[in-house]
């Protein structure tokens, strides 16, 4: 019988880190969700308790991907708990947006270090245990802007732009160690940071895209699975779009 897999969600409970969770978990794999939420302890253990009424049990874990201290602190508690991790979704970030001449120097460090530099503090503490067990997948979540760039971030896409640059380095690296490495480019997603822009702005969003409405978080959530599968094998530093058409190439 196939052992369960172990997967971790950073930014778990945020609306696409949310549908990772389910989704991994419907396809049986036991999932750990990160948080951080200004260290609202309580908000995250409500979260918990909600999935686990809708049926979806996940266990939680308090990080903050901006240090590397504390990542590697959590891997640590991981793995003594539950001894592996098989299966890393990247996928916590944030925006904080300025056109590069009106960028404070802070906005554009706490965007680097939670969105880019984060990969590299959470891979690299659990990517050894990976290597010993000749077993894992490493799914980083970056963005259409990292392709095509966008006015006034050039923070944001400099960091998920320099994700896939992570991602292919390391899939070369860990290639024969039965460890594939992938990244996956959303585009505009349904969830309520895209509510919250005004209307005006959302209908303009949706005329530069083909298919004519955002992605669901589910979208974006069972391509995850794909690759995490054990069937996924042979997809290794690839970059896959997620984006209706809005950007091709």
């Amino acid at each position: 019988m196939m052992e369960k897999r172990v997967a971790l969600v950073t930014g778990g409970m945020g609306g696409i880190g949310e549908a990772i969770c389910r989704e991994l978990f419907k396809q049986g794999m036991q999932t750990i969700a990160t948080y951080n939420r200004g260290g609202n302890h309580k908000a995250a253990q409500a979260w918990q308790d909600n999935q686990k009424q809708a049926g979806y049990q996940f266990d939680i874990a308090y990080v903050d991907v901006s240090d590397f201290t504390s990542c590697e602190s959590m891997i640590n508690q991981i793995l003594n708990k539950i001894g592996t991790i098989d299966i890393l979704i990247n996928n916590a970030g944030l925006a904080r947006d300025h056109t590069c001449c009106k960028m404070s120097k802070e906005e554009w460090d706490i965007v680097i270090n939670t969105d880019l530099n984060s990969v590299f503090y959470i891979t690299h503490a659990v990517i050894n245990q990976m290597k010993e067990k000749k077993f894992g997948r490493i799914i980083n979540i970056s963005s259409i802007n990292g392709q095509k760039g966008q006015f006034g971030q050039v923070n944001y896409s400099a960091a998920k732009a320099g994700m896939h640059g992570f991602t292919k380095a390391l899939a070369l690296e860990v290639a024969k160690s039965g460890i594939t490495v992938n990244t996956i480019s959303p585009g505009y997603v349904d969830t309520k940071m895209i509510e919250a822009l005004p209307e005006k702005f959302r209908n303009k969003l949706l005329e530069e895209i083909p298919i004519g409405r955002f992605a669901t978080p589910e979208e974006i959530a069972y391509v995850v699975a794909f690759l995490a599968s054990e069937k996924s094998n042979y997809i290794t530093g690839a970059n896959i779009a997620i984006n209706g058409g809005h950007y091709m190439f």
